[in-house]
């Protein structure tokens, strides 16, 4: 994967990353954007390590 420079000039109150962020991986291909993912799970994840996918719902009963 090639990283290309960007530079652009503004003020800090005038940027949104989080919004321009979406934007860009919106505009991949999904391949790519998966790709990227995964490079960060496996980044996260020590060596041998798995993720775990379990989902645990705590709910109060109510008599």
């Amino acid at each position: 994967m090639k990283i290309v420079p960007v530079v652009r000039k503004a003020k800090l109150k005038n940027i949104d990353e989080g919004y321009e962020d979406m934007v860009y991986w919106l505009s991949r291909p999904a391949h790519e954007r998966i790709a990227a993912v995964t490079h960060l799970r496996a980044a996260r994840l020590a060596p041998g390590q798995r993720l775990d996918k379990t989902v645990v719902i705590k709910r109060k009963l109510h008599p």
